[in-house]
């Protein structure tokens, strides 16, 4: 199957298949970019979706992933506090609503939150949706259905945890939390009525078909949110010495994400600062978010420049 005879099945609204992937992975860059970019405006539109996020609780996490420097099983550098003030939570989400953006995030460090965290996120929640029109998530690791029910009647509407990688993979990255763990949160999340926010991290070691089997989880599982994070190797995690991948590769990675996720929203996260001009290629090649302003523990673009490129790319600017 030529990438121009892949577009049209994918435009035709038929699914393409892991070893059809497999051989789009192989078609030169341009091309693929090219009907990735022709998919996204037909399957997803011509609007471009912004998010902030905030650190929200940092450091001491008892969970191993290989790639977090707030993981407590690695001497990193990383800032450690609890919780933050609610006031505190609230007060950057309505400072971000005022430079336009339509998606506030908290996340925090941890396996997951306890009771009395998740009632004072409650609150939070609630606050900011009584003061702005802003869009609420939360990242708060493996949430059971009764959090998630308290979570969205205070007013979050999505909540994020990433796969990270392939089943197969995922064990060479985290030994402390399993896959099927995640996919139960995302599955709890789904049924109490809350919109799920899931993607990966490229560039851990893992092959082009890890790449591939992620994204056809992610469309069993019906994720319409999908996160694409760039390691950024983090000084004493066992990813330290890791090399970044190549801009193409990560440009290859969403163009053939689009072609899998056809309407999804695909928002490059961390990481993109190691790209040219933050990443625009891949948004002249398939992605249509973003998350914007600083990161957990990396500095990122400004919500400012963020809007003027896009805005320069012809995306319709949402919230």
């Amino acid at each position: 199957m030529t990438v121009e005879e892949a577009k049209e099945q994918v435009l035709q609204g038929k699914e393409i298949s892991k070893q059809e992937a497999m051989n789009l992975a192989q078609a030169p860059l341009e091309k693929l970019q090219e009907a990735a970019q022709e998919i996204r405006k037909a399957q997803a539109g011509n609007g471009f979706d912004f998010c902030a996020i905030l650190n929200g609780k940092s450091g001491r996490c008892s969970e191993d992933c290989k790639f977090c420097a707030q993981s407590a099983h690695y001497p990193t550098q990383v800032e450690i506090y609890g919780l933050l003030p609610e006031e505190t939570m609230v007060q950057r989400a309505l400072d971000m609503a005022v430079r336009g953006v339509g998606r506030y995030a908290i996340v925090t460090s941890g396996r997951t939150i306890d009771a009395e965290e998740t009632s004072m996120l409650c609150r939070v929640a609630a606050s900011i949706c009584a003061q702005s029109r802003l869009s609420v998530c939360l990242s708060c690791g493996l949430l059971n259905e009764r959090q998630l029910r308290q979570l969205k009647a205070a007013g979050v509407s999505r909540i994020h945890n990433n796969l990270e990688t392939s089943r197969r993979f995922f064990p060479s990255v985290c030994t402390t939390h399993t896959y099927e763990e995640k996919i139960a949160t995302i599955q709890a999340a789904q049924r109490v009525g809350l919109s799920v926010c899931s993607g990966g991290l490229f560039g851990m070691g893992e092959t082009m078909e890890d790449r591939i089997d992620l994204a056809l989880t992610l469309r069993a599982l019906h994720i319409k949110h999908v996160p694409l994070n760039l390691l950024s190797p983090i000084a004493h995690t066992p990813y330290a010495h890791h090399q970044p991948l190549a801009p193409e590769e990560m440009e290859r990675i969403v163009a053939l994400y689009r072609f899998l996720l056809p309407d999804a929203s695909l928002r490059l996260a961390g990481g993109r600062g190691q790209l040219p001009r933050q990443g625009e290629r891949c948004f002249l090649g398939g992605a249509n978010a973003v998350i914007t302003g600083d990161l957990l523990t990396t500095a990122g673009a400004t919500v400012e420049s963020d809007r003027a490129m896009v805005k320069r790319l012809g995306f319709q600017v949402e919230g």
